[in-house]
């Protein structure tokens, strides 16, 4: 039996936090999103997106990055076309790191963390980190390509007490 799903096509992936208390160190959490081929889909990415770059071919953006939480909505702000994605991959896997310049912080000492997760108006998933708490770093997503080539979704919150750079090589195994 045929279905009428095309799968998951374009999401936005939105993170919000609040500032650190005034004199106090900023928080700086980032999304990350790892790509990786159908030869090595749980060993190590292909790229990486984050704060400091974009993919090669415009397919997965960071539209905006905060280093402090500041402002209204969401902080920052990555947006995934899977519909676009070259067939050569086939899992890509999304996370929020907290960087760790000025001492050890996880989502638990970081003030209404949310990371959100949508496509087009329908939500896919929303979490608080609260399962998490004690970790610096969690993967929030994956993204799969099936055999009839289109991609499904599946919410993976999981922890890491790791940081940034360490857990890029960790999120997708």
């Amino acid at each position: 039996m045929s279905t009428f799903s095309k799968g998951i096509e374009k999401v936005e992936v939105t993170l919000k936090w609040d500032p650190s208390p005034l004199g106090a160190p900023d928080h700086d959490l980032d999304i990350i999103a790892a790509t990786y081929t159908a030869d090595a889909p749980h060993g190590d990415p292909s790229y990486l997106v984050h704060f400091d770059s974009r993919s090669p071919d415009g397919t997965i953006i960071l539209n905006r990055d905060s280093r402090t939480g500041q402002g209204f909505g969401p902080d920052e702000v990555m947006t995934l076309e899977l519909n676009r994605l070259s067939d050569t991959y086939t899992r890509v896997v999304v996370g929020v790191a907290i960087q760790q310049g000025e001492g050890r912080r996880t989502f638990g000492d970081i003030a209404n963390t949310g990371v959100h997760i949508r496509e087009g108006y329908t939500d896919l998933t929303e979490n608080d980190f609260a399962d998490v708490a004690d970790a610096t770093a969690a993967t929030v997503a994956e993204f799969t390509r099936d055999a009839s080539g289109e991609w499904r979704f599946r919410a993976m919150l999981r922890g890491f007490d790791a940081d940034p750079n360490t857990f890029t090589g960790l999120m997708g195994r």
